[in-house]
């Protein structure tokens, strides 16, 4: 279901209508159509890397790091475990928790997570990094801040979604989550080889992404974002103060930049990052996904491809960075 952008009489909308807009509504009520508005109009390419910074900190717990690795699927097959994550989650975001894609999604990552054996703790911290590193990157880099009014409804969404997935006693504010990651780090952060392996088929795939004399540049700027308890836990060498000073630099410079654009027109979704390369013929949520043996690893929002179920097929629209 499309979202139906309101434009004041006679003139275009203007860079802060739509804050007003989000600014009117019930984030207990409208939570999803308010987080659509943030992520897939104010902020798609800020939510996009902050959430691949958020499933890049799961892989420094150890029990959630060794999994992923036992899988294979991080590091033998990058691409299309990275496709698969944002497409599931994205189905929710564009269609809906009622919607038969949405519900079809959130199906299949309940199935897969139920072949495993992963303690409440990991699945709640997995749901705390998608609260908390949207709002720390975009305080950080964003073009504007997120209001105490849109953090409610982002808690409300995965608040949402998390009970979907059969997580127990998830915080109920954006403080709550925070704490609670917070202390999950503190106490769980740590050196796993197999987590080290994820966290370098990660920044291999994200170098792929680019020529390929780019690549150490995008894995030397990749390292530069992670903060100094992550970067610990994996032992990467910490970057030049150069580096890491050139990296927040140029974001922050991004986001005064895209300050001054005229606001997006049309919603901007996942599917449509290029980043998504594995289905230009299109695809279907209920293909998305592993179809594993129980007892043999598992992952935060696994991926892969299997046997088909019920659901519609996505068209893949042409690409652009959002």
């Amino acid at each position: 279901m499309a979202i139906t952008e309101r434009r004041p009489e006679g003139g275009a909308v203007r860079r802060y209508d739509r804050l007003k807009r989000i600014g009117r509504m019930d984030p207990e009520r409208d939570f999803h159509e308010m987080y659509r508005l943030i992520a897939a109009y104010e902020f798609p390419w800020d939510f996009t890397r902050a959430l691949e910074l958020a499933l890049f900190r799961t892989y420094a717990v150890p029990s959630i790091g060794s999994l992923l690795f036992r899988t294979a699927e991080f590091t033998e097959r990058s691409q299309k475990r990275y496709d698969d994550t944002a497409l599931l989650l994205d189905a929710v975001v564009e269609h809906g928790f009622t919607s038969e894609q949405g519900r079809t999604a959130i199906r299949r990552i309940n199935r897969m997570h139920r072949a495993y054996d992963i303690g409440d703790g990991d699945m709640r911290y997995v749901l705390s990094t998608f609260v908390v590193m949207p709002k720390r990157w975009i305080d950080a880099y964003g073009w504007r801040r997120l209001t105490g009014h849109e953090l409610r409804a982002c808690v409300a969404y995965y608040r949402h979604l998390g009970q979907r997935m059969g997580i127990p006693d998830i915080p109920e504010t954006f403080a709550g989550f925070e704490e609670f990651l917070d202390a999950y780090e503190a106490e769980h952060f740590g050196w796993d080889e197999g987590g080290r392996a994820v966290a370098d088929a990660t920044l291999g795939l994200m170098a792929s992404w680019y020529p390929r004399a780019l690549a150490p540049g995008v894995r030397a700027a990749g390292v530069a974002l992670l903060d100094e308890p992550l970067r610990e836990a994996f032992r990467f060498a910490p970057p030049s103060p150069l580096v890491r000073g050139a990296v927040e630099g140029a974001l922050r410079l991004r986001g005064r930049a895209v300050r001054l654009l005229p606001p997006r027109r049309a919603p901007h979704f996942a599917r449509q990052n290029p980043e998504i390369k594995g289905y230009p013929r299109g695809y279907r949520p209920a293909d998305l996904g592993t179809f594993p043996v129980p007892g043999v690893g598992a992952c935060p929002v696994p991926h892969g491809r299997g046997k088909a179920d019920e659901g519609p097929r996505e068209r893949e629209p042409e690409s652009g960075r959002g």
